[in-house]
């Protein structure tokens, strides 16, 4: 028995851990795990980077993927690669950008793997262009309920029951997917500032289809006329004519890493918004072609190992959200009672999407996503939450079930219209509901 908790460090429960070392075992364990008298019922589980309870199993059986030998081939003729699904993208990453590819979706880590990446169907800053992971896949091989090993493609219905299914549907195993061909291993990149959120939302709306990746920093300590003010950030891979050295050199690696105790409150509203204010004083009004590294872009946060011990001994929430285009008041009205209440959070992002995927619980649709990494325990923030929930429903959004650890079963079944048709794909394919997860039950999926 393991406690285990996501990457928020908040409802730890406990589970049997397992490790798989192929897939012939994870048949056998799913086999013992249906067995009679087993009852709690399994997930898999990958680097344990979403944030709640998806990877949880209180009770039960939970599989750690990483177990799984990590193993790729490249087709450099199709621009696919092969992976097992307990491949990370940062050691794909590694292998594959001095090779001159580029993994076709990152979200703001490189530390998941292959097969969460698809479970969370994970979108990153280059949404509006690319869409998500899944709409990368080529093939998926899904061990089921019943043991066997299933290999599906984007026209099968339980190929898009997976994508985005949280793990639910039976253990990925292995992916093919597409890559993005790349000359260097830099980001040719322009910086800007914006005075607050209508001038945000306006810049972003005109100029980010000029870029494959955009995103923005917000300074929710910022008020009053201000209230919204961002560093928007956007680039495109640089050509070989615009770096200097080796193109392709790349070996990521953190350069901290967390103590293993922080006093909590260490993230309050003082060190955030003097946070802010260096953050957002040091942005340029307007910077062109700068050449970053691809860590610093992608993934800054990765430079400091085990982050998110910063947040103390009671950890975070993780609250993400998508409205429509035509929903801007929604997003401005979030915005706007965060500021004038101080709460704290040390990570505000806002991008675009563009077309989602098929996923029938994938999260992404066209229009604003804003992200938002909260210190538990101010004063106020469940019902202030709870608030947030109700106007995001009303205008036609939803919440990322990857961030997500406290949503009520209402809010999801109010917020994603395939539900049903989901659960009847999923419970065809495992009628005896082997596959749970926390998440799963409180959710009632």
């Amino acid at each position: 028995m393991t406690l285990l908790t996501g990457w928020g460090r908040t409802a730890p429960t406990s589970a049997t851990l397992a490790r798989p070392g192929s897939a012939d075992e994870v048949a056998a364990l799913l086999k013992e795990t249906a067995a009679p008298g087993t009852g709690r019922g399994l997930i898999a589980r990958g680097l344990g980077r979403a944030y709640g309870d998806a990877a949880q199993n209180a009770g039960g059986t939970v599989l750690d993927c990483t177990a799984l030998p990590a193993s790729w081939t490249l087709d450099p003729e199709a621009g696919e690669v092969t992976a097992s699904a307990g491949t990370s993208l940062h050691d794909l990453m590694t292998a594959l950008v001095p090779r001159g590819w580029f993994v076709p979706v990152t979200p703001g880590t490189r530390y998941v793997t292959v097969g969460g990446a698809i479970a969370a169907d994970v979108h990153g800053k280059n949404h509006h262009v690319d869409s998500s992971f899944g709409a990368h896949l080529r093939s998926l091989t899904l061990v089921t309920a019943d043991g066997g090993a299933r290999v599906l493609g984007p026209d099968d219905d339980l190929f898009w029951a997976t994508v985005g299914g949280m793990g639910l549907t039976g253990v990925i195993v292995e992916a093919t997917f597409s890559c993005v061909p790349i000359e260097t291993s830099r980001m040719r990149v322009d910086v800007e500032r914006t005075r607050d959120l209508d001038e945000t939302l306006d810049v972003m709306t005109t100029t980010d289809d000029r870029y494959r990746y955009t995103v923005a920093w917000i300074d929710l300590m910022a008020r009053g006329s201000r209230t919204g003010r961002s560093v928007l950030t956007r680039g495109d891979h640089a050509t070989r004519g615009e770096v200097r050295g080796d193109p392709l050199a790349f070996a990521p690696r953190p350069r901290l890493v967390a103590p293993p105790w922080v006093p909590d409150g260490l993230l309050n509203r003082a060190t955030v918004a003097a946070f802010n204010a260096v953050w957002y004083g040091k942005a340029p009004n307007a910077r062109r072609g700068l050449i970053q590294g691809i860590t610093p872009f992608f993934h800054p946060l990765d430079g400091v190992g085990e982050w998110n011990r910063m947040y103390g001994s009671r950890g975070l929430v993780q609250y993400q959200f998508v409205v429509p285009f035509g929903a801007e008041d929604t997003l401005r009205r979030v915005v706007s009672t965060l500021s004038a209440r101080r709460i704290v959070s040390f990570l505000t992002v806002l991008k675009r999407f563009g077309a989602g995927t098929p996923g029938m619980l994938s999260f992404p649709i066209p229009g604003w996503t804003l992200a938002l990494d909260i210190p538990t325990g101010q004063r106020g923030l469940a019902g202030l939450l709870r608030g947030f929930d109700e106007w995001v429903v009303a205008a036609g959004g939803r919440l990322y079930l990857a961030k997500d650890s406290r949503m009520p079963a209402s809010v999801m079944a109010a917020s994603y219209p395939r539900l049903d048709e989901w659960r009847a794909i999923r419970d065809a394919a495992d009628p005896d509901d082997l596959f749970r997860s926390d998440l799963a039950r409180r959710l009632c999926l």
